[in-house]
């Protein structure tokens, strides 16, 4: 075994303790949305149907791209390739970016046409939901940034490489969360 996955693994427990809180966090404002969901089908219904599901799955594509791009990034730096490593970082952070511009478009398009948090139940739990996971987003961003910067001086066999696993984790877990939330906000009930 190589000497740097031991220390790429010491990091490890840190980081699926967080994003085992942070799932938990989640798991439970998903099961407080589905409660109140089947407390009020007809409304959630309504709401589901006022969602752009072309822009949620276009945000699907490009987590899952920018993630694929950071797995790349890692196997670089496993391979001890900086150059690799930071083109695929700053690829991911570019495809990354699209998220924000397509977040951005929906929530402008929701709220010039009067769509605001205190619309209905449902559209609480929307801006709530992808709000948290928008703050999740930008903290992503900026890790990726910050690795991107760091790669160009790092050494790759060292404590720097579990800092790159670490903070694909994260990334991860960002494309795991809004997998989750685009059906269960953009598809659930809009067939109904």
């Amino acid at each position: 075994m190589p000497e740097h996955a031991d220390r790429g693994e010491a990091q490890a427990p840190a980081i699926w303790t967080f994003i085992t809180a942070d799932i938990l966090t989640f798991t439970l404002f998903f099961a407080l949305f589905m409660h109140e969901r089947g407390r009020q089908v007809a409304l959630f219904n309504e709401g589901a149907v006022k969602l752009n599901a072309g822009l949620g799955l276009l945000n699907t594509l490009i987590l899952i791209t920018s993630g694929w791009l950071v797995a790349l990034a890692l196997s670089a730096a496993r391979a001890g390739d900086r150059a690799v490593l930071r083109r695929r970082l700053l690829l991911a952070l570019i495809v990354g970016s699209g998220f924000a511009v397509t977040k951005a478009i929906e929530y402008h398009h929701k709220i010039t046409h009067g769509i605001t948090l205190l619309t209905n139940d449902f559209f609480m739990f929307y801006y709530a939901l992808t709000g948290i996971h928008f703050l999740h987003f930008l903290v992503g961003v900026g890790v990726l940034l910050w690795l991107w910067i760091n790669a160009a001086s790092s050494e790759l066999d060292g404590p720097f490489l579990g800092t790159v696993e670490s903070g694909g984790l994260y990334w991860h877990m960002v494309d795991l969360l809004w997998i989750v939330l685009f059906p269960l906000l953009y598809l659930l009930g809009v067939s109904a």
